[in-house]
């Protein structure tokens, strides 16, 4: 297939790269001024895709690392790091957002740019490491070293290809191959078609040992790449059995149909009727759990759905509402949401519960005299009718929230906003209330889970 045209829709122009070059320049004189100014020991440098090179046309997310010496207190790093970042973006008339990974960081909303200023350590090796950002130095200089001139349009077809496929991006939200990842597969494989073969052949627990290390053993993630600036880190720690499994998929798609259309990212219906039409043809039963969306980072809002929605459903199918899949999603601002599609909606009034075995006096004998002559025995057991809370899940799912919340071990921050205020919806009440376009594209994908994998 002939990369061509795709390489010159994802690739930066001349101009691009000059823009973003400078800007990138601009801020790191900036912070490095003010730095001498207030006679802070520190130096901005310049990491991230942009420093590589590997960034996709339109998509120059900034990022500026503030270097501080190793004998520094990691309270003045964080104090004086993030000095530097709000004085920069003001100097430049931005807009500073305050966010947080292993330590604080600050965002900048400069123009048309966002950048992230962030403190860390000026290490030279892993030994030296002192928080999880700092080894992005690390993987700055080993792909500026290793990955050749040729190879950045490889990088950029990969990465295109995993945003086309959903599969691009470490963090939690998406379970996904970070960048750095990717620039290790083409460096490994040495190009697009290479990883895409190797791909499709990948067995589970694959290890790939650039610097033969000879540590992949020691980890038991579905994807081992082990770090070359640091044996005892798997640069896949992060990607999900999920994920991996959608992108071998997709290569093994690509490599017997290759289509332009891989490159490009699938687009979900933002058509209430049409969506409603689809539920409505599964002749099945669906319930949204909406609620507001807590204001945390998404690193912590996402975890939280996930074990939120997971404790749900295990909950509902121990009392015989069976699921049949389940999903959330938050705009990560004002909405957040969680459906349910049920394989059993209505349940008898009656359940059948299981006491204790015939061999157990002591226990017989308390069964017996909570439940009296109602009891029967099947085998050595007895067992019992009980009357149900609820027939309906709906009515389930209002009594979990309102009479056992503390109890059911949802995630922190959900658990505060579904205390406030929740609504219980069946699909078609949710698709008659006024909805983000998000969510009903969010809807559309849950209708077709595997749509991001073919082309037709």
């Amino acid at each position: 297939m002939d990369y061509t045209k795709i390489l010159n829709n994802i690739k930066p122009t001349k101009k691009e790269k000059e823009k973003v070059t400078s800007f990138a320049k601009k801020l790191i004189k900036t912070i490095n001024q003010i730095a001498n100014q207030k006679n802070i020991k520190a130096e901005a440098i310049l990491v991230g895709s942009i420093a590589k090179g590997t960034w996709l046309a339109g998509e120059a997310d900034i990022d500026i690392f503030i270097k501080f010496p190793l004998d520094t207190p990691q309270e003045k790093l964080k104090k004086e790091g993030l000095q530097l970042g709000y004085e920069c973006i003001k100097n430049l008339k931005g807009q500073p957002e305050e966010r947080y990974a292993s330590h604080p960081y600050v965002t900048g909303h400069i123009g048309e740019y966002e950048v992230d200023f962030v403190p860390c350590y000026d290490i030279k090796e892993a030994s030296q490491l002192k928080s999880a950002v700092d080894r992005t130095i690390l993987h700055t200089r080993y792909i500026k070293k290793h990955l050749k001139k040729e190879q950045i349009k490889e990088v950029l077809l990969l990465k295109k290809f995993m945003k086309a496929i959903k599969a691009y991006g470490s963090e939690f939200k998406v379970g996904g191959f970070a960048g750095y990842l990717c620039e290790l597969l083409i460096i490994a494989y040495g190009n697009f078609q290479g990883v895409l073969e190797a791909a499709s052949k990948w067995r589970k627990g694959q290890i790939i040992d650039i610097e033969g290390y000879g540590t992949g053993g020691n980890f038991e993630d579905p994807l081992i790449v082990v770090d070359p600036t640091d044996k005892k880190r798997n640069v896949a720690s992060a990607l999900t059995q999920q994920k991996l499994s959608e992108f071998i998929i997709a290569a093994r798609n690509f490599l017997e149909n290759p289509k332009i259309g891989y490159f490009k990212e699938i687009e979900y219906s933002r058509d209430k009727e049409e969506i409603q039409e689809k539920f409505k043809e599964r002749e099945g039963e669906c319930l949204i759990l909406k609620f507001k969306s807590p204001r945390a980072p998404p690193d912590t809002l996402y975890p939280q759905l996930k074990k939120s929605m997971d404790t749900l459903v295990s909950h509902l199918s121990k009392e015989g509402f069976k699921v049949n899949r389940s999903s959330y999603w938050s705009d990560e601002k004002k909405n957040a949401l969680i459906i349910f599609e049920f394989e059993t909606w209505k349940l008898p009034r009656y359940k059948k519960h299981m006491g204790p075995t015939v061999w157990s006096r002591k226990h017989t004998k308390r069964f017996h005299k909570k439940y009296g002559d109602k009891i029967w025995i099947e085998g050595d057991r007895l067992f019992v009718e009980k009357k149900r809370k609820a027939t309906k899940p709906d009515l389930y799912l209002k009594i979990l929230l309102s009479e056992r919340i503390n109890q059911l071990g949802l995630g922190k921050h959900i658990k505060k906003e579904l205390k406030k205020e929740y609504k219980i919806l069946d699909i078609n009440e949710y698709l008659e209330t006024r909805q983000p376009p998000e969510a009903l594209e969010f809807l559309d994908e849950f209708l077709n889970p595997g749509k991001h994998l073919w082309r037709s």
